[in-house]
């Protein structure tokens, strides 16, 4: 198995970018994908043959889910790791990325592959190697709270023994990756600079959404 990648220094300059829409990955979390289209069952056999590491980033342009062309990418996506994948029966690989950091998008470059290919820079981002960097400064039990609402508002049910278990980092990067947001929540989520901030930006989303009286149900997607 190879080894997971520790420090920007394990990260290569240029890495295959996915652009999907409303497909937030943050460190440490997993998110599963169901890769049908061509291009992109290209650019999981070509991850697969050498270091599994994929650039999942969304289009500026939101109205398309995983939009055709050259189109303009965000400045800011995750380096995501192929830690699991299957064939299915219909030619589809589903496969689960494992975030490891956020990454600054420098600029495209030239392939003949049918997918897209950057250079990336993650520097910026060394603390995402560290699983609970930021943890003393989230207020856990106001999240807590706040996940106590919402799972009332929202009528759902929580596994609390599970979450109690659970780290803070974890605890608000996976809320931020399963909260019920648009494309532009989600990237703010994603850039927002400090994990605290991350806990905060959450807060007030959700705070928002249950001023506003509706129900939009479970969070979960």
């Amino acid at each position: 198995m190879l080894k997971r990648p520790d420090s920007p220094t394990d990260i290569p300059a240029s890495i295959p970018v996915f652009p999907l829409t409303g497909a937030l990955l943050l460190p440490y979390a997993r998110r599963p994908l169901n890769i049908f289209e061509p291009r992109y069952l290209e650019m999981i056999d070509h991850a697969l043959k050498g270091d599994r590491l994929i650039g999942l980033i969304q289009p500026m342009d939101t109205s398309v889910e995983s939009p055709e062309g050259k189109v303009p990418l965000e400045k800011i996506g995750t380096v995501g790791r192929i830690v699991q994948f299957e064939e299915t029966d219909n030619e589809r690989y589903f496969v689960i990325l494992e975030g490891l950091c956020r990454f600054e998008l420098i600029k495209e470059m030239p392939t003949m592959n049918p997918f897209r290919r950057a250079m990336v820079d993650t520097t910026p981002y060394a603390s995402d190697f560290e699983r609970e960097f930021g943890e003393e400064a989230v207020d856990r039990p106001r999240f807590l709270k706040m996940m106590r609402d919402y799972a009332e508002f929202g009528n759902f049910d929580l596994d609390w023994d599970e979450i109690e278990k659970t780290g803070t980092a974890d605890l608000v990067n996976f809320c931020a990756m399963v909260a019920p947001y648009g494309a532009a929540e989600k990237q703010a989520l994603l850039e927002a600079t400090t994990l605290e901030t991350r806990a905060e930006t959450l807060i007030a989303m959700a705070e928002f959404e249950m001023a506003k009286g509706g129900n939009r149900g479970s969070p979960l997607n």
